[in-house]
This record gives C-alpha cells, sequence and structure tokens, in this order.
C-alpha cells in the first residue's frame, strides 16, 4: 500500500486495461473495467496534493479530488466515499462518463499533466471509490429525519432531477419525479450507450431514490398527458429539469429524405433494445453506409453505436479539425480504434436521394432501407474569427466531394423545448433559447416554479446537471421554508 503521495515520479500513470477493439464491438458492454484496489491506490498515491488545487476548480461540482485520491491511496475507501457524495451525488457515473480530459485532468487542471508526467487518473479512481461503496454496502438511501409536510414536482428524470429529487427528500420534502420515458435516468440511461456506462448503474441509483421515498411517475409528458395546472394543483413548488432534446435542423437541402435520423432518436432507439424494452433497434445501422455529422460527444456515441450495430462503414464529417472540435479526443481514440473514419474539416452542404414523397410506392425494402444516397460536402479552411474566439470554418475553393450513404445522422446539437406552451404561457424562454429564469433564485416568471440543467444551461455536461439539480433544490427549500414561515406566522 503506498505510504505517502506525490509519487509521480516513480509510478507511472496508468488505467485498468482496455478491451480489445476487435473483441468490444462485438458487444455493447463497457470498454473499461474498474481498478483493482492496489492499482487503484497507487494511482492516487501519484496526486501532488498542490497548494491550489486546480482540479478541483475546474470540476464543475468542485469535488474535493485531492482529499479522496489521499484517503484512496492510504486504503480509507469508505472516508473517500462520504467526501466525494458530499458534492456529487453519483460518483460513479461520473467516473464514468465525464469528459476529465476536458475537466479536472486537462492540462490546466492537473499539474501533473502540464508538467509531462500525465494527469492522475481522477476519473477511475471516482469509479472505483463509487464501485467499492456500492460492493461493501456503504451506499444508503437518504431517508429524511423529519417532514416539511409540503409536496414538490420535478418534470425530468435526468441528472439535474436526479440529483434535485435526492437533496429534496433529504430535507424532509415529499417529492415526485415525472418524465416521458419509463426508466429514471433521462438520458444518461437512454442517450448515453453502455459501451459507456452499462445500465445497471443508473438503475441501481433509480432504486436509491424510490427506496428514499421519492415516486417516480413515467411516461408523463409535459404539455401532453401531463398538464403544467395538474402539477400547481399537486405541489407546492415545481422544477423544470426536462432537458434539451430537440434536435437542431441541418440546414441542407435533403434533410427531410428517409434515412436522416436525429441523433438522440437513434440511441434511444438503441438503448432501449440493449435494456430490453424492445426487442430489436427500430433504428439500424447493420449493413450501411453510415454518415454522422458533428464532432461532438453525442456525435461520438452515434458512431460507435453503428460500428457494434454492423455498419458497412462509418464516417464522421466535421467542418473543424481534431484539435478545435468539442468532443472529447478520448472518444475519438475509441472510435478510431473501433474502424470509424473521421474527415476533418469537411462540411456537409446538400443530401440527395429518393424524395419522401415517392416511398410509399416503392417496394418495403427501400422503405427500410432509406432514401438517402449520396452526402455532397467541401474542405474547408479555418480562419481566425477577430476576436480571439475559435477558429471559423471556410469552403475551401474547388474542394466539393461525395459520400454515399444509406443512413446520415444529424449529430449537430439540441435545442430547448419552447415552455411557453407547456406552462400555458406562465413561464417564458430567453433570447438564447432556454428557460428564463432569475440567474440566482433559479425561479422563473411563475411564482414557485424553478429550472434546473439543461433547460436552463442549454446542451450541457451530465455533470453541469448535477450541479445545477444540486443549487436549484436549495432555492426550492429556500422558497418552501419562507412559505412554511408565513403559514405559521
Amino acid at each position: 500500500m503506498p505510504e505517502r503521495m506525490q509519487k509521480f515520479v516513480s509510478i507511472d500513470r496508468g488505467l485498468a486495461a482496455k478491451r480489445a477493439a476487435k473483441e468490444r464491438v462485438q458487444d455493447h458492454r463497457e470498454i473499461l473495467p474498474d481498478f483493482a484496489a492496489e492499482p487503484a491506490a497507487a494511482q492516487a498515491s501519484r496526486c501532488e496534493q498542490c497548494g491550489i488545487a486546480y482540479c478541483h476548480i475546474y470540476c464543475p461540482l468542485h469535488n474535493n479530488i485531492p482529499d479522496w485520491l489521499k484517503l484512496t491511496a492510504e486504503g480509507r475507501l469508505e472516508e473517500a466515499y462520504h467526501l466525494a457524495q458530499e458534492t456529487n451525488n453519483f460518483p460513479e457515473i461520473c467516473g464514468r462518463i465525464c469528459p476529465q480530459d476536458r475537466l479536472c485532468e486537462a492540462q490546466w487542471a492537473c499539474t501533473l499533466e502540464q508538467s509531462g508526467h500525465g494527469a492522475v487518473t481522477i476519473g477511475a479512481i471516482e469509479r472505483h471509490i463509487g464501485e467499492t461503496a456500492w460492493k461493501e454496502g456503504w451506499v444508503k438511501p437518504r431517508r429524511p429525519e423529519k417532514r416539511t409536510g409540503q409536496s414538490i414536482g420535478i418534470v425530468g428524470a435526468g441528472p439535474a432531477g436526479m440529483a434535485a429529487a435526492e437533496e429534496l427528500r433529504a430535507f424532509g420534502h415529499e417529492v415526485h419525479l415525472y418524465d416521458r420515458y419509463q426508466r429514471m435516468g433521462g438520458l444518461m440511461s437512454y442517450g448515453i450507450p453502455e459501451f459507456k456506462m452499462e445500465q445497471y448503474v443508473v438503475a441501481r441509483r433509480a432504486r436509491l431514490l424510490t427506496d428514499a421515498g421519492i415516486t417516480f411517475n413515467g411516461g408523463q409528458i409535459l404539455g401532453d398527458n401531463l398538464s403544467f395546472n395538474q402539477l400547481q394543483e399537486r405541489h407546492d413548488a415545481i422544477i423544470l429539469a426536462y432537458g434539451a432534446h430537440r434536435p437542431r435542423q441541418l440546414g441542407l437541402n435533403g434533410e427531410k429524405l428517409a434515412g436522416v435520423i436525429p441523433a438522440m432518436d437513434y440511441l434511444v432507439a438503441s438503448s432501449r433494445a440493449q435494456i430490453g424494452e424492445s426487442e430489436a433497434p427500430k433504428i439500424n445501422a447493420a449493413g450501411k453506409r453510415v454518415i454522422v455529422i458533428g464532432g461532438g460527444d453525442t456525435a461520438m456515441d452515434c458512431v460507435r453505436t453503428a460500428v457494434r450495430q454492423g455498419a458497412a462503414s462509418v464516417i464522421c464529417l466535421y467542418r473543424r479539425n481534431r484539435a478545435n472540435m468539442p468532443g472529447s479526443e478520448r472518444e475519438v481514440a475509441h472510435a478510431e480504434e473501433e474502424g470509424a473514419i473521421f474527415e476533418w474539416q469537411s462540411q456537409p452542404e446538400a443530401l440527395s436521394g429518393v424524395p419522401v414523397e415517392i416511398i410509399a410506392s416503392q417496394l418495403e425494402s427501400v422503405r427500410r432501407n432509406g432514401a438517402i444516397r449520396t452526402v455532397r460536402a467541401h474542405r474547408t479552411d479555418l480562419v481566425a474569427d477577430g476576436d480571439g474566439g475559435r477558429l471559423i470554418p471556410r469552403k475551401k475553393p474547388f474542394s466539393e466531394f461525395e459520400i454515399a450513404a444509406d443512413m446520415v445522422v444529424n449529430a449537430l446539437g439540441f435545442l430547448v423545448d419552447d415552455a411557453g406552451p407547456l406552462t400555458g404561457g406562465r413561464v417564458g424562454m430567453s433570447e438564447r433559447g432556454r428557460v428564463a429564469a432569475d440567474r440566482t433564485t433559479r425561479m422563473t416568471a411563475a411564482d414557485g416554479v424553478f429550472v434546473a440543467g439543461d433547460a436552463r444551461l442549454g446542451p450541457s455536461l451530465a455533470v453541469h446537471a448535477i450541479r445545477e439539480g444540486r443549487e436549484t433544490a436549495a432555492m426550492a427549500c429556500r422558497y418552501l421554508e419562507q412559505a412554511r414561515a408565513v403559514v405559521s406566522a
């Protein structure tokens, strides 16, 4: 067992052995196993224990990373877990799906990465702490010691909604979670493929919330079979945490052709098949030439899913270069290992194929295989925007090219559903297309109605959503406490 910290000179950065690409593309299981106890302690002992812990600063949850690394190095895993749980409702989830290479393990966040020794494997150790806690029975439902007699309804059971629910329940409120899907987790359950996080990880957290007394209402869609009036009648406060699901449009001729699929439709179809909600994915890349448009982590999830479904080929088109992509470099590397091809500095300009209105008269096989046949694109040059921002892609003259395609996945990002129609006009939207709310209190224009997660921020990371859920829960608790004080007076 390591006796002290700062062993980065004698111990190299390391991870648990990744499954070989040829093996892992045959299934949807996670590609990295958990650390064993000794390697986890050794890796934790590499931490330099900086005077100013930039890993703590750059973590959206401001996790006490150096402290739980030291506890791990000393073999004090139960203490490490409880310390991690103080700031993070789902440490073993964040250890799997956070892009640590852009956050706590980045060059600007880990001194060891900056000095050339290789960042501490913070994410893998965080996962190990959480997994050990589950195995040892240290993870307990946070049942309230007292009851407030007040009720709160949360629309959206993703990371923001689940984190808010746990905090509010622990405070003593009656909590109801509403979600369009039949399981808790939101996009953690339906949008993140199992090769990044197997679904038992989310399912056991969901069970923990119900064990704490939180009521989950699945199959409930705000503005459809769940009305805002009903929520206001049932609850003393409401949190809108319904995320960002609506796909951005490609803005290209031909984007309405059959076979052009929104990324989340594709990932949800795959996830439902994997968790047993359908016998086979309703959208399947098997045998098809697949083009994924986009450069974020969602695009990487689509690329890697298509490979596992047995696509004939998988090509990702992104208009900037590798250094300027928004997604995780780690995920790109995984995708390349698994056989995906990246066409950097390539911008689609049109899609062509059989128009949708003609398909009805075609054979069933044509309908099943889709109508898209070709993606036309051009190469780009990257130029400075003059304000020090991201490089702007400009069309490179005489650089047009075409790629054959049977399926095109639109992974350009997502938009937040307009809260106006969903709430009878009582909640509005900001100029940036997000649910409008006070920046400090998180309350919308409707009294007692708060907003959290992607609905307020726009599409973001799960770790940001968890922070949002925790912070908004605190604001809702304050509001409800003031309401109790008024009644008592």
